[in-house]
Parts: structure tokens; C-alpha cells; sequence
């Protein structure tokens, strides 16, 4: 099944399912809409991508960490106050700071930037493969899926972008994602097409 924006109306209202073909309904004539950011129609969406990840990355990890330090600040001063009783609150540290780097990803990659605090410093943002913006369960999944790639697959797992055009790496390509150039893409590209 693929989206109608495509612009085949297959000759009538709707399609053998049922469903309307007007305003975004769904059909199924095996259709698939084309990738919106093409590397060779469009280098200068993917020039210099990689480099600025990183930097983008690291810049993320400073605001991950600065309410994760003052939160085992708090609870270190906390248990002293308390006598030993608030150091027992350490034991939620960990878990919280998982949820607040979750939290952090989704709401920044689902926001209006489509990027992380660390992306936008970067001129960077993510779409999906066919131009629309990141959402909360995909920013939320992208974090995810590249700590799990790289836990169990090593750092070096990160090498996959320098063999593919659009720079994607192995999370990307699940989560069907692109990293662009933000200030390219408003000049270049539309956000997401609307037909195909």
C-alpha cells in the first residue's frame, strides 16, 4: 500500500478497498512515493553532514548531562540533610536519566526544528525519508535505536556513513530517516511533498 499523493488517480473516486483517493487516503496499487532528498540532484543537503554529527552529538551530551550532574548534586546534599535517608534516591538516578535522554530526543526531533539542541547548533535537522518532519516516537526511537547499534555493534557501526550518499547511518536506514542541512534544505527543498 502506498500514499495517493502520488497524483495516480486510478481512473475513478476510490480504489478496489474502498477508500477515497482524495486528501491523503490510502491505495493499493503497490505504489511508493520516491526518497524527497536525492544526494546526487542535491549534494549540498549532505555536505559536510557527518562531521557536524558529531559535533552535534557532543554538544547534546553536555545538555544530557547538566541536569543529570545537578540532579546527583541534589540528591548528594539531599541525603546530608536528611542523614543517609535522600541518598536512598539515588537508586531512581539511572532510570531517570534514561527518561530524560528519551524525553530529550523526542520532543526535540518531534518539535518545530526537527532537531536536537546540538542539531540546530550544527545547522542539522532529520526527516524522514520522504520529506516530512521528525515526531516524538521517532526521535524518541532514533536515540534509542543508535544506542542499542552502538552497544552491541561497536562505535564502528558509525562507519556505514561514509558508504552511502545521503550519509545515513544504520539507525537512519531502519527508522527510514536523513540527517540534511537545515539552511540548504529551506532554499533547495520542499518539507515534505504533498504529490508524487
Amino acid at each position: 500500500m502506498s500514499y495517493s499523493g502520488s497524483g495516480n488517480t486510478g481512473g475513478g473516486a476510490s480504489n478496489a478497498g474502498g477508500a477515497s483517493n482524495a486528501g491523503g487516503a490510502w491505495r493499493n496499487d503497490g505504489g511508493v512515493p520516491p526518497h524527497a532528498f536525492d544526494p546526487d540532484l542535491q549534494p549540498e543537503l549532505f555536505r559536510g553532514v557527518l562531521t557536524r554529527r558529531v559535533f552535534a552529538f557532543l554538544i547534546d551530551l553536555v545538555v544530557l548531562s547538566v541536569p543529570v550532574i545537578l540532579g546527583y548534586i541534589f540528591i548528594a546534599v539531599f541525603g546530608v540533610i536528611t542523614l543517609g535517608l535522600g541518598w536512598m534516591l539515588f537508586w531512581l538516578a539511572w532510570p531517570a536519566t534514561i527518561v530524560w535522554a528519551i524525553v530529550y530526543y523526542g520532543a526535540s526531533i518531534g518539535g518545530p526544528h526537527s532537531a536536537t539542541m546540538g542539531m540546530r547548533a550544527m545547522d542539522l535537522e532529520v526527516r524522514t525519508w520522504y520529506g516530512a518532519p521528525g515526531y516524538f516516537v521517532l526521535g524518541a526511537c532514533h536515540a534509542v535505536l543508535y544506542w542499542v547499534s552502538i552497544s552491541f555493534l561497536t562505535p564502528l557501526v558509525l562507519l556505514v556513513g561514509l558508504f552511502n550518499g545521503r550519509r545515513r547511518l544504520l539507525h537512519d536506514m531502519i527508522l527510514g530517516t536523513v540527517v540534511i542541512n537545515s539552511s540548504v534544505r529551506t532554499q533547495v527543498a520542499p518539507s515534505a511533498r504533498s504529490s508524487y
